[in-house]
């Protein structure tokens, strides 16, 4: 039984998703009977015999029906989330930069759907903001509905992972002195380049993370600093917060945001391109476009 990457893409104007190897994507659609085949990876996550029959594949199978990731347009993996739930200040060296003291529980906001983006899509620079900034961050994509998780079976309900960056309009998210809209504008969630399943990574507490602008490195961190690590969020976060398949988790953001640099803020311009990586997930990259 493997492991697995699944993306989510479109080819020819059609959407599908598959599993991802050696840079090529096997559509699931050809790799599995159309009975039952869920129409997405929202309901693919959902759908524990599917998922097991996925990973079942015959790893010839994947390669003889895949197609080059060159030849589809990669799509931010889950479409609908019902929620998307945001920490913040939960890593200990971001949180000395902004001067905070580490947070006894965890600092939560919400952002809308609206925000998700491709991992390779355009980030909408909006014309009432003049403080863009970045926030690479792990994500974690819930795989079943579940309330009062504790840490130790907390793995068993996470599908896998995501990199994701949480950008940020920091005159807005000050100015109206809490952060929904500052964080909620449309494209500030790029998300991607797939999902890669829980059991692909062997420590979820030992990634690094890395953000660069125009091939600057401004973020270097591992998720080993977060105050709050996944299984521990998840537990806290889910005393009261009832948690559907497909729900996302950004988890914070290690330090060197453009907001605290040094002497002055460097923050994102049209024409920037923000990469993040995430050792063992992959990479997103956007570029920063103005509104029209």
């Amino acid at each position: 039984m493997l492991s697995m990457r699944i993306a989510r893409f479109s080819r020819d104007g059609v959407e599908d998703y598959g599993l991802v190897t050696d840079e090529k994507v096997a559509p699931a659609s050809v790799l599995l009977p159309k009975d039952g085949l869920p129409d997405d990876i929202d309901e693919l996550i959902a759908n524990e015999r599917a998922m097991q029959l996925l990973k079942q594949c015959d790893p010839d199978d994947r390669g003889e029906q895949a197609v080059s990731l060159n030849r589809v347009r990669i799509l931010h993996p889950i479409a609908r989330p019902t929620k998307i739930i945001c920490l913040g200040l939960n890593y200990k060296d971001h949180a000395r930069e902004a001067g905070k003291e580490l947070p006894k529980n965890p600092v939560i906001f919400m952002k809308g759907r609206n925000t998700l983006t491709g991992p390779y899509d355009p980030i909408i620079y909006p014309s009432i903001t003049r403080e863009l900034d970045y926030e690479g961050e792990l994500v974690v994509v819930m795989g079943k509905k579940g309330k009062r998780i504790g840490r130790e079976e907390a793995m068993d309900f996470i599908a896998g992972y995501m990199i994701g960056n949480d950008v940020s309009a920091r005159d807005i998210q000050a100015g109206d002195g809490q952060w929904t809209r500052g964080k909620t504008l449309d494209t500030f969630a790029p998300t991607g380049p797939w999902l890669t399943t829980v059991d692909e990574i062997d420590d979820v507490s030992d990634l690094s993370i890395d953000t660069h602008v125009n091939g600057e490195r401004r973020q270097h961190g591992t998720t080993g600093d977060m105050v709050f690590g996944v299984a521990e969020a998840l537990e806290l976060l889910s005393r009261d917060i009832t948690f559907e398949a497909g729900d996302l988790i950004m988890t914070g953001t290690p330090g060197g945001v453009g907001l605290y640099m040094k002497p002055t803020p460097k923050y994102l311009r049209p024409g920037d391109s923000v990469r993040v990586e995430i050792s063992g997930l992959g990479q997103i990259e956007n570029k920063v476009v103005s509104s029209r």
